[in-house]
């Protein structure tokens, strides 16, 4: 299992309309609107590294209004 947290950039004004179109899509588990440098943090889960690849370039950054994106593919949780 591969998890990711997704921290994006977003057009100005488009916030409401980009969590409207990733609510649907299964791989986020979550997301949250943040301040500072980045506007969105995008929580995921995959199979394998493969769906990550092909969810961030297929689906996400196909969005209209998603600027950028970092993934950082979690090593280790402790809860």
């Amino acid at each position: 299992m591969v998890t990711a947290y997704v921290l994006a950039k977003i057009e100005a004004g488009k916030e409401e309309e980009i969590f409207k179109r990733i609510r649907g899509l299964s791989e986020v588990k979550k997301a949250a609107a943040t301040f500072g440098t980045y506007d969105m943090v995008i929580e995921t889960t995959f199979e394998n590294i493969e769906e990550l690849d092909e969810f961030i370039f297929a689906k996400l950054r196909k969005i209209p209004g998603m600027k950028e994106t970092i993934s950082m593919i979690t090593s280790k949780v402790i809860v």
